[in-house]
Formats: structure tokens, sequence, C-alpha cells
């Protein structure tokens, strides 16, 4: 495994997007479990990726813009479901010692589901994996494989340490109403950024 690779996926893997965010959000109401409930709910959410990568399916996915349209309206939607739903359920970012804890696998779901229903993911796995195989390489298939476990092993501890950090901030705004606002915009702008975004992806 080269360090090149693991630079790049670092790199890749830091730059915030929607799992950071929901991972940072996560973290900030509900607190350092649940946030990193939120970074190993990201991580689940690349593993039909990586099997798509590996099986070949990216390629079809890469070559149908039916299906590549779908899947991205798809996440397009979703995305603009999430910014609704900040702005509209408080409890999703208000931080209150008081709130009863929230239901795991929810959070879990919808981390799953912010990454599955990215297209430009599997895209991505599809055109980075093979570069860090060998031309040839008769265990190709397995080769990318534990590439995209370190990948995923690296996206957890990432997203985990995003959350675990917005937990610790999260005594710092409980008595800070216009903070949890400001933040509960901020989410939502977010979300509906990231959503504009992948609406103007191409293949």
């Amino acid at each position: 495994m080269s360090l090149a690779f693991l630079l790049t996926t670092l790199v890749v893997v830091a730059t915030p997007g929607t799992g950071a965010v929901y991972s940072i959000a996560t973290g900030l109401s509900r607190g350092t479990k649940a946030g990193i409930v939120a970074a190993f709910g990201c991580t689940l959410g690349v593993i039909p990726h990586m099997v798509a990568a590996i099986t070949g399916l990216a390629a079809i996915l890469n070559a149908s813009a039916i299906a590549f349209q779908t899947i991205k309206w798809l996440g397009v939607a979703y995305l603009l479901y999430l910014a609704w739903q900040t702005l509209r359920d408080k409890s999703m970012v208000d931080v209150d010692a008081r709130t009863a804890p929230v239901s795991f696998w929810r959070v879990i779901r919808t981390a799953v589901s912010i990454n599955l229903l990215n297209p430009k993911l599997t895209i991505f796995f599809f055109a980075f994996l093979p570069q860090f195989v060998p031309a040839g390489d008769p265990n190709s298939a397995w080769h990318m494989a534990t590439l995209s476990l370190v990948f995923m092993t690296l996206t957890f501890v990432v997203f985990a340490l995003y959350g675990v950090f917005a937990a610790t901030m999260r005594n710092q705004v409980i008595r800070r109403p216009k903070v949890m606002a400001w933040l509960r915009r901020t989410f939502a702008a977010t979300y509906l950024l990231f959503a504009g975004r992948l609406a103007l992806e191409t293949r």
C-alpha cells in the first residue's frame, strides 16, 4: 500500500462533505456516542459504492444516463429533505441536556442514506481505486477490496473525530439559543448547498 494512496485518501476524507457535516451536527446536538454512530453510519454508506466499483457496476452507472440521473436526483431530494427537517425540527441541532437519547438506528439510517444516494461516490471509487492497483494484478479485486477497507477505516476515524470534537463544544452552546438558531440555519444552508452542487454534477 503506497503512501500516495494514504495521503490522497486522507485529503479526500478530511475535506468537509455531507457526511462530515452530519457527523458534526449529530455530535453537537446529541453528544459523543451519537457523533461516533453517525460516523459509523456514513462509513457503512460507502460499502455499496465499494462493491459497485469492484464488481464493475460503476461502469454501468457511468454509462447509463438514466441510472446516474435517477440516483442523483434522489440524493438531491434527500438533501433538500434534510435541510427542511433541520429547520423544522429544532431537536436535530438544539442542545439540551434533558433531551431523550436519539435512536441510534435513526442516526445510522440517515447517515447511510446520505452516502448511499450519491452517485459520484461510486464513480469516484471506480476512477480512484484502479490507480493504485498494479496493472495485470491477478488479485486486483482483492487488492481493491483492501484499499476500500482502508478508505472506510480512515472515513470512520476522521468523521468520528469531527463528531467527538463537535460534542466537546456542546457545553459552550447549551445556554445560547441564538447560537443554536444560527447553527441550525447554517446546517440547513449547507445541506442546500450540497444539494445544489449535486444537482449540477455530470458524469
